[in-house]
């Protein structure tokens, strides 16, 4: 070992590497070792899960255990191991009143949804909150500031944050901070002999040589039970690499939740190809779910190119894609497996051939001529024409003519992979199609786009794959905004959208930008004014509409004495921002549940509430509303 300027270098040699890689090992099995944790709800008696890890969530992985708390609130919760807290936090969104313990093992369990907390954490984290005169507040004591004992109750369970219903949401994350699978601590009070089910299968083509049936285009199928498998009653027609999709959930014992499993495997000729074990999450890297799965719901058993998680062997661009020969028979075998190593088998046949130009039921009735996207692929969908069958593509300046890919009754397709240039135009004989792509932008670099609508940021971590942009505006139903992409695009990151628009009429100080749905909700985005231009920040793609909010939010007194005050607050467009309740001029915390549109006095212990009362409820678009009264 020397020393450099600014740091120490270790040289190690090949036994120095063997021994690390062994002590990491030792790490992370101690990390979930057998008998370290305690059960943290009723110990030693069988106890149910609403949730497991790997679960898919929107957005992310479900990352440790949701434990029932026999549907209501109030049971003990008691510490994992010996440690200390080293977070707190208290607030009315995610994980609501949660704990954090550092163990002595480099470990940390996570105690989430919580009512209340035990003493003496109760008492500590209300003198912070006093402190600091804030109702939500997250705290960070030293580290063995606080301590715990394996055993000791810190906190009786709840329903409160994003809490759909009673329930401990309990975690166990490793000296990396990365939550691991807390099943494999070896907890008795699971019980699971239950194998998992799988619901539905899809199949799609990962390249644009490839064909499903003949098409460029993802398949799903439905499924039998024979044989103890599941299986696809037809054989399926495939052209170079594909991918296989899967729908499916596991189940504990006793339990009708649909819960997630960690582990996928495929098999070509008995021989594993492909594995993929979710054992455990990197938080940061949460959101690429969005590229292991399909919309959110279909597990994709292949690696995209620009996937960052590293729980699959081979650990390569599109691993686990299948092909067969032309002319070849090829049966796939699927294995999956919950954490308890029950397993269920899915069998795939597949037939390889030559990408077929002809497909006898490949129909479209005249009106349903199509452009496409589909990531890096153009797809142009247009009727037959007796002047021709090549599409004519122009990309800056030139011109190209294809053949159509394969063509039906009265339809043909065309497809162009825009890594190639994005076309200025498509003249397909019958009309001339204009791809609304208005430029290129690659992941992992910062990029600027600006037009004369819309200026757009993008950091080195707002993209999970390459992005092909596509705005336009919106003038529908006396709303104006911009459609930026797909809402079944996804983001990994904020972007950040400055949207021009000098002819809004409206009052600015109180316009926001709204994400609307299809269903007519908006969701507010939020967004600062700068002269003619709203600058905001979204994680989303879709259609963005400037509303003006200028209704106050609705207090209602339910409950008005000396132990507790207690209110009804709404808001029917932007949402609760914040609340601040004073009685006699001093500040008192006030609780929130959102779900129930609840506030509620908790003032320090023995003091009794007398004077006036003015609370005062702001929404995000700053209208605010006053209550006075007086105890």
């Amino acid at each position: 070992m020397w020393k450099t300027k600014n740091c120490w270098i270790l040289k190690l040699n090949k036994s120095h590497y063997l021994l690390l890689s062994s002590l990491l090992i030792l790490m992370l099995l101690s990390q979930t070792a057998k008998d370290y944790y305690l059960f943290p709800i009723k110990p030693g008696k069988q106890n149910f899960l609403a949730g497991n890890m790997a679960e898919i969530r929107p957005n992310h992985f479900h990352t440790g255990l949701d434990i029932k708390t026999e549907g209501r609130q109030g049971l003990p919760v008691y510490a994992a191991a010996d440690g200390y807290l080293s977070r707190i936090k208290i607030s009315s969104f995610g994980y609501g009143n949660v704990l954090y313990i550092k163990h002595p093992n480099g470990s940390s369990t996570v105690y989430a949804h919580l009512r209340e907390f035990e003493e003496p954490i109760a008492s500590y984290m209300k003198s912070k909150i006093y402190d600091a005169e804030q109702n939500e507040l997250e705290y960070f004591p030293e580290p063995g500031e606080v301590t715990v004992k394996k055993g000791d109750v810190i906190a009786l369970s709840g329903n409160t944050g994003s809490s759909g219903g009673p329930h401990l949401h309990f975690e166990i994350r490793d000296s990396l901070n990365r939550a691991i699978d807390p099943l494999h601590a070896g907890f008795s009070e699971i019980k699971d002999t239950t194998s998992p089910i799988v619901r539905r299968v899809a199949i799609t083509p990962l390249d644009q040589n490839s064909r499903v049936n003949g098409m460029f285009r993802r398949q799903e199928f439905y499924l039998v039970y024979s044989g103890g498998a599941f299986r696809v009653p037809p054989t399926i027609n495939i052209s170079g690499k594909v991918g296989i999709e899967i729908l499916a959930y596991d189940q504990l014992d006793e339990m009708y939740n649909q819960n997630g499993f960690p582990i996928y495997e495929i098999y070509d000729q008995k021989k594993r190809i492909f594995k993929s074990e979710v054992n455990e999450v990197d938080f940061r890297l949460g959101r690429f779910i969005l590229v292991h799965t399909y919309r959110n719901r279909y597990t994709r058993l292949y690696k995209k190119p620009n996937n960052r998680f590293d729980f699959y062997e081979p650990d390569s661009a599109f691993s686990g894609a299948i092909s067969a020969k032309p002319g070849e028979n090829k049966e796939i075998l699927v294995k999956l497996k919950d954490a308890y190593g029950n397993e269920t088998d899915l069998v795939l046949d597949f037939y390889g051939e030559e990408a077929p130009t002809l497909l006898r039921n490949f129909n479209y009735t005249s009106g349903n001529n199509s452009l496409d996207y589909d990531e890096n692929h153009l797809i142009i969908n247009a009727p037959k024409s007796d002047n021709g069958s090549l599409a004519k593509f122009y990309v800056h300046g030139y011109s190209m003519e294809i053949p159509y890919a394969y063509e039906g009754t009265n339809k043909r397709t065309y497809l162009w992979d825009m890594r190639l240039g994005v076309p200025d135009s498509v003249d397909v004989c019958t009309e001339t199609f204009f791809p609304e792509v208005n430029a290129v932008i690659p992941s992992n670099k910062e990029v600027q786009y600006a037009d004369d609508r819309v200026a757009i940021t993008f950091g080195k971590e707002t993209l999970l794959n390459d992005l092909y942009l596509r705005s336009s505006d919106i003038q529908e139903k006396s709303l104006q905004g911009i459609a930026i992409n797909d809402p079944y695009e996804y983001l990994w990151n904020s972007m950040s959208v400055s949207y021009h628009a000098p002819d809004f009429p409206g009052d600015k100080s109180k316009t926001h930008m709204y994400l609307l749905y299809d269903n007519g909700y908006k969701n507010f985005q939020g967004g600062n004014w700068e002269g003619n231009s709203i600058r905001f920040a979204t994680r989303n793609f879709g259609k963005f509409v400037l509303v003006t909010d200028s209704v106050p939010p609705g207090i209602r007194p339910i409950r008005i004495n000396r132990n507790q005050l207690r209110f009804v607050i709404r808001d029917g467009l932007s949402g609760i921002r914040d609340f601040e309740l004073r009685v006699a001029g001093e500040w008192i915390q006030m609780r929130y549940e959102h779900k129930q549109a609840v506030i509620w006095s908790d003032p320090p212990s023995g003091k009794t509430l007398e004077g006036e009362v003015v609370l005062k409820v702001w929404d995000q678009a700053n209208n605010e509303s006053i209550y006075r009264g007086k105890i």
